[in-house]
């Protein structure tokens, strides 16, 4: 058998013990921890740790699952590179061109070139917070928000949600009620989005407000400042270039 025949065939069954470690793994976790959906599973080059991605999160262990590091950073000592947050980065990264954003309330500031999406909750402090404080600064913006109640937190925000989507104009019910904390005086009903923006929620494991998409897929979870929006905006924008 030829050189070449011998490496093709280590590489082969390497990469089929590999998967065994991690179909092994798989199986150990979701015995341990049934109501836990793991999604993927990579084998780190740093001491034999082993990422998995679950509900939205990356922890690590062992091949033989006898530790879990949960909550905690992979950082590479000598660039400082945040090895747990680019991962995050990557496998949370929403398909923005596949997002229903008919089921959004639409706000248009300037020429609204960039684009940006919050699910929000009309009864959450922080959804109210970035609105008042870090987005009226930012122009040549348009934002699709996902109005998302939590209502096991604000037992009334469905009730908010409903009569905002269902205003004559939308978009100004949503302002005034962020802004000003007043609702649409003639409460009308009609058919809303709402259980199908908490259905995409829970697909793309939403699982606070606000959360923020930007145009290249890429999510922020907060009110942060507005300087970090405006530059993931101008990020996502080149991106696409």
């Amino acid at each position: 058998m030829s050189k070449k025949w011998i490496a093709v065939l280590v590489a082969t069954l390497l990469a089929g013990s590999a998967c065994a470690d991690e179909a092994s793994l798989k199986k150990s976790i979701e015995a341990t921890y049934p109501k836990v959906k793991v999604e993927s599973i990579v084998k780190t080059p740093y001491a034999g740790l082993y990422e998995v991605f679950l509900d939205g999160q990356i922890v690590y262990t062992d091949d033989k699952f006898s530790f879990l590091i949960a909550e905690g950073r992979l950082v590479e000592p000598k660039t400082k590179r945040d090895i747990t947050g680019e991962r995050l980065d990557e496998l949370t990264r929403v398909d923005f061109s596949a997002l229903p954003l008919d089921q959004a309330i639409k706000v248009v500031k300037g020429n609204g070139s960039k684009k940006l999406v919050v699910f929000s909750d009309p009864d959450c402090p922080y959804c109210k917070r970035l609105e008042q404080k870090e987005l009226t600064g930012i122009t040549d913006v348009t934002i699709y928000t996902f109005l998302f109640p939590l209502e096991q937190l604000h037992p009334d925000a469905g009730n908010k949600s409903r009569a905002i989507w269902c205003a004559p104009d939308r978009a100004k019910a949503w302002q005034d009620w962020v802004l000003n904390g007043q609702l649409p005086k003639a409460q009308g009903t009609c058919d809303t989005p709402i259980e199908k923006v908490a259905e995409l929620g829970k697909k793309m494991n939403v699982t606070s407000t606000p959360t923020l998409i930007f145009a290249d897929g890429k999510r922020m979870l907060g009110a942060y400042p507005a300087k970090d929006i405006e530059k993931a905006m101008a990020g996502a924008a080149s991106a696409k270039k």
